[in-house]
């Protein structure tokens, strides 16, 4: 066996360029390439892992010494012998400080960086998004950068804990908005999921505060629902005073069964005023995304009465190049205030926080509906398009359910007809 003497400084700095050596050896496994580098002499270390020989540099003579050298060397060799590949260390550290140095560019730019929490929830959102409808992925990115992403955005995804995450959402809490605390949770237990799917984090910390939060209370929207009570109501709405416009869109509120978003954009190219049918597109509908897009036209059967209203008002807004049948009164290239018939409502005495909304007529229609005159529960959440379970078939919906529609249509409007005008002693009472 070949012995090796240690190297000295004296040695070294004796090597002369015609030195016909390529390398003196220091002893298990390090020695020195000589003239590698513009004359300097390069350290090197020879070492076995997994039954590989690889060699890995520590630096060059004279600027890393000879005592230096073999105190990388000595580090290098504890390395191997707790398990880990000196090279492939190397390598993970140059990835983690070009990591670091990619944060930090990308911090300065405003921009949140690599692995942080901000910057896997954007990736989620960037995915996730397009499969969502537009208000509902403007809400979502709202709520993180305005509640989550402040407090814990730069953080590394794969550090935060359940007590940072709920300290995020007591936070929200404290404002008294518990529905969109819990809304927050569920974004950022389906960002994390997607961190773990990336393999940027390894737990959902949000699995971990159920029951952490207080429970938010269900709130329906104002309504009336007792046959009495709306008797009252549709007498004060025949006598507002406002424009035809506004006094149209109120008196087709309880009529038609529909939000008021749909009734607010409708266009008079979707009525057929002979077939007595308004069909609004699928994606005006309160859908998801790819029914939106995709799915069946919601019919609208019209009763004589709404029908009656409707030529009413077609020769004042029908002429209009944006075609809405309650246009805005200024600017008739849009369609009228979203907040036009609580509006009126309101100027009618009626509280929109407590008795009644332009969404409540459609509660109002599904409860008395049901209750007051037995129409089957299934035609009427066909009606208002609600998800019903198909149990007679698709088809029996699409043909027999539009001909018992357009029946209860009728049917309701004569029965509001008959609340607004019954004799005192006669009207319907809860």
């Amino acid at each position: 066996m070949k012995i090796v003497t240690p190297l000295s400084d004296a040695v070294i700095r004796s090597v002369k360029p015609n030195d016909p050596r390529k390398r003196l050896s220091d002893g298990d496994g390090l020695y020195l390439l000589l003239f590698v580098n513009e004359g300097a002499h390069g350290w090197r270390l020879d070492y076995t892992f997994k039954h590989v020989r690889k060699t890995i540099s520590l630096g060059t003579y004279p600027k890393v010494s000879l005592k230096t050298a073999r105190e990388k060397a000595k580090k290098e060799q504890q390395n191997l012998a707790n398990g880990l590949d000196p090279s492939e260390l190397r390598k993970q550290e140059k990835r983690e400080a070009m990591l670091k140095k990619e944060a930090k560019i990308r911090v300065a730019q405003g921009l949140p960086a690599i692995g942080s929490f901000e910057n896997v929830a954007r990736d989620w959102f960037k995915i996730k998004s397009p499969g969502w409808v537009p208000s509902y992925s403007e809400k979502v990115i709202a709520r993180l950068e305005k509640d989550v992403f402040p407090w814990v955005g730069s953080r590394p995804i794969g550090e935060i804990n359940a007590p940072e995450i709920l300290a995020v959402l007591r936070r929200i809490e404290s404002r008294g908005v518990i529905e969109t605390a819990h809304r927050a949770k569920e974004s950022c237990g389906q960002i994390f999921r997607f961190a773990i799917a990336e393999g940027k984090a390894v737990t959902d910390p949000t699995r971990d505060l159920k029951g952490a939060l207080r429970t938010p209370l269900s709130k329906n929207m104002a309504a009336i629902t007792k046959p009495g009570e709306l008797a009252s109501l549709l007498r004060a709405m025949d006598g507002y005073q406002g424009t035809l416009i506004v006094r149209t869109a109120l008196a087709l509120a309880p009529l038609l069964m529909v939000r008021p978003g749909e009734l607010r954009f409708a266009k008079w190219t979707e009525f057929d005023l002979p077939g007595a049918t308004w069909t609004i597109p699928s994606v005006r509908m309160k859908r998801q995304l790819q029914e939106k897009m995709t799915g069946r036209p919601h019919v609208v059967p019209l009763a004589r009465q709404a029908v009656a209203l409707l030529e009413e008002l077609k020769p004042l807004t029908s002429s209009s190049a944006a075609g809405y049948v309650f246009r805005g009164e200024k600017d008739h290239a849009r369609a009228m205030s979203e907040n036009t018939v609580n509006a009126a409502l309101r100027r009618l005495g009626y509280d929109t926080q407590k008795d009644m909304t332009g969404h409540g007529f459609r509660a109002t229609a599904r409860t008395i509906l049901e209750e007051e005159l037995g129409v089957n529960p299934a035609v009427i959440e066909a009606q208002l398009d609600h998800s019903v379970p198909d149990t007679l078939g698709t088809a029996y919906n699409r043909t027999e359910f539009m001909r018992m529609r357009s029946a209860m249509m009728q049917q309701w409007a004569d029965y509001l007809d008959g609340l607004r005008h019954a004799p005192p002693a006669l009207r319907l009472v809860a």
